[in-house]
Formats: structure tokens, sequence, C-alpha cells
């Protein structure tokens, strides 16, 4: 199974604020382990939604919105692709990952991950099958 860790943005964040240095050396550290145990595939971190762009599709016309972007706490800062047995692993993961967090931060930083499971596609398809064929039958 593989999940993301979504990283939100916070306004220190979104302010083009830079990161801790001991907290990307930590982060760094924790990843590298992870990354030698086979469980971190890919990580990634954005810049500001100042730097970025939203493309919006409404009523079969495209409108490119520039950045900034006000809601800042549905935001994403950055990402990491886990590769784990369980959603409860996943979970242990970001609480670690966030703990990493606050103990180089302080009790002050606020901040938010959200794990959602990735979609294995042929998984998806056999599914949606199987839900298919229940409905038909039911």
């Amino acid at each position: 199974m593989r999940f993301m860790m979504i990283v939100k943005a916070n306004r220190k964040f979104e302010a083009g604020e830079p990161p801790n240095p001991k907290l990307i050396a930590t982060i760094a550290e924790h990843g590298e382990k992870l990354r030698q145990a086979g469980i971190l595939l890919s990580t990634g971190g954005l810049l500001p939604t100042s730097k970025g762009a939203r493309i919006q599709a409404d009523g079969g016309k495209l409108n490119v919105i520039d950045g900034p972007f006000a809601e800042t706490k549905e935001l994403v800062g950055g990402f990491a692709i886990m590769k784990v047995n369980s959603r409860e692993e996943a979970i242990e993961l970001g609480k670690t990952f966030m703990q990493l967090h606050v103990d180089v931060l302080g009790p002050e930083y606020d901040g938010q991950l959200e794990i959602r499971q990735m979609m294995d596609v042929p998984t998806c398809l056999e599914e949606f099958a199987a839900a298919q064929a229940e409905t038909v039958n039911s």
C-alpha cells in the first residue's frame, strides 16, 4: 500500500519564511532512514502560492488564476510517498514526522499532516467491477 503524507502550509510558509535549518536537517536524517528501509519512495516541498497558479475549468472554459491564494490551511506545503503495510502504519509514521516538528520548533508549532491512501489502478478496477456486479445482482 502506498500513502501520500501531505504537509499543510501555514502562514509563515505562505509568507515565504525559510524553513528552520535544524528542522530540515532532522527531517532529512529521518527521511534517509526511511528511504534505506524501503519505506520512503518520494518527497517534495513546494514554494509559496505566490509563485504558483491555478487553472480552473468552468462552463467549458479554462481560467488561469495567479497566486497567492487566500486559504492557507488548505494549501499543500510538501509531500512524502510511503510504502507501508497498513493505514495504521502510515498514521504512526505521520505522527513521528509531526513529532519531529514539535520537538524542533517547540509547542508553539501549529501544523497539520493529511494522510491519503494512493490509488492502485488494477486494484481499483477490480473493486469497481466487483461493486458493479454486486449492484447488478441485488
